[in-house]
């Protein structure tokens, strides 16, 4: 799957879950690390998309 199409269908995926995972997050009964469940999973994705564009470049 090339970059284009990877990248337009995660904004889709994240346009279509936006509402659900924006009220999760500030849900005022929940735990108080849920909005950084979200940065740490962007992270890791950030960090295996970099890791694999590498390992093609060699």
């Amino acid at each position: 799957m090339t970059n284009r199409t990877l990248l337009i269908l995660l904004i889709l995926v994240g346009y279509v879950f936006s509402p659900t995972i924006f009220t999760w997050m500030i849900n005022p009964s929940g735990a108080w690390y849920r909005p950084f469940i979200l940065w740490f999973v962007l992270i890791l994705l950030a960090v295996f998309i970099q890791l694999r564009r590498k390992s093609n470049e060699l």
